[in-house]
């Protein structure tokens, strides 16, 4: 009897696609995870960025991650500037920049340009979670923060080749194997504590908050029009609530400045509640500076659109921009549903009643004794 290499991986591969083929894919597919209802997240308004890159800095003295110098630039700037070009394992966030033509107006496709800011989104449904084999990777089940323990990692980089948004790196540097990621700050949050990347941005263009309180704070943006003043809350835009050790609004005037209600229209109000709100945060933020006080601005024109409401279930960092998100580098020809709801509801068909084994199996035994028959008959030609 001889298996070629071709049936063999024919046999393998069949068995899962028959499999599939008698579920189909919508119910293969597990049911999504939602945002827990008191996740943190940030609000990332690329219309108030102005590209001073204070959030890297921050980042990267609070993450205690030495300075970055891309291979070529020793040159020009003499071992002096932080100066990385993308994401690594020992770059968390970063900002980039859209260009188009004579990039004369800020926020425009044609001719213009804007800038982009990269780091972990946090997933509602994150893909890292799903395949890391050793619970390296975790989603705490109340902030929604998806952590990374260096201890239980064995290094397969499973969690790098299966987030859609290229975010995990992997350090080929360290002798052990590590992996490098945003991680929301979590060691200041529990101090009661704002991300540093949000609390040094002078503009409020990276602003963090209950997810629920973001979402509202994104979509009061988007119902304005292109030019209206508006007081840009900055650093912590729920002071706290729900998550370390702060405290912010009452429930009453939070549920006004959440909700737009019956203060939305007062602009005074609401500009002392958000003064209040930061002041609480300045408060009880340790060795930061308060300096919260909201950025008054204009509202740009945007894109009709909060990426990461909907895209891949959902994340807990969401973008506004006045360009398409596909500009900024964001996936958009992507599901509503988290690629881990379909991947893990495939493996449990499979496994479900040991189908893939049988099927697997059968099929070796067919492709078998389909080898020995034709053996049979190649010796009896002879």
């Amino acid at each position: 009897m001889s298996i070629n290499r071709r049936d063999f991986l024919r046999a393998a591969v069949s068995a899962p696609a028959l499999a599939l083929a008698g579920a189909g894919e919508a119910e293969a597919m597990r049911a999504p995870k939602p945002v827990p209802p008191d996740a943190v997240g940030m609000l990332y308004d690329s219309t108030l960025c102005i590209g001073c890159k204070a959030c890297v800095a921050a980042c990267r003295e609070a993450n205690d991650l030495s300075p970055v110098m891309e291979p070529g630039q020793e040159g020009w700037n003499e071992k002096t500037w932080d100066s990385p070009l993308d994401l690594s394992a020992k770059t968390f966030n970063i900002i980039k920049t859209y260009q188009h033509g004579t990039m004369a107006a800020k926020d425009r496709e044609q001719n213009g340009f804007a800038f982009m800011k990269r780091h972990c989104l946090h997933c509602a449904d994150p893909s890292c979670v799903s395949a890391c084999p050793v619970s390296a990777m975790r989603k705490d089940p109340k902030t929604g923060i998806v952590s990374y323990d260096a201890n239980a990692c064995i290094g397969c980089r499973y969690c790098v080749y299966s987030c859609p948004f290229g975010i995990p790196r992997f350090d080929y540097s360290s002798p052990t194997g590590k992996i490098g990621k945003c991680e929301f700050c979590r060691h200041l949050q529990a101090d009661g504590k704002t991300p540093a990347c949000c609390h040094v941005c002078p503009t409020g263009a990276s602003l963090f908050g209950l997810v629920v309180d973001l979402k509202a704070e994104a979509q009061r943006r988007l119902a304005l029009k292109a030019g209206d003043a508006y007081d840009f809350p900055r650093g912590n835009l729920s002071g706290g609530r729900s998550f370390g050790k702060g405290k912010g609004l009452g429930d009453g005037q939070r549920q006004d400045h959440r909700e737009g209600g019956p203060d939305a229209g007062d602009a005074p109000k609401q500009r002392r509640l958000r003064e209040r709100a930061h002041l609480d945060e300045s408060a009880l933020d340790g060795g930061h500076k308060p300096h919260q006080s909201p950025h008054p601005g204009r509202i740009a024109p945007y894109q009709p659109h909060l990426y990461g409401d909907k895209e891949l279930g959902g994340t807990q960092v969401m973008y506004l921009s006045g360009v398409p998100f596909e500009k900024l580098e964001l996936p958009t020809k992507v599901p509503e549903q988290g690629y881990a709801a379909l991947s893990e509801g495939i493996q449990h068909t499979l496994y479900k009643g040991m189908i893939a084994p049988i099927l697997f199996l059968g099929g070796l035994a067919a492709l078998a004794f389909r080898n020995t028959r034709k053996h049979g008959d190649e010796e009896g030609e002879r």
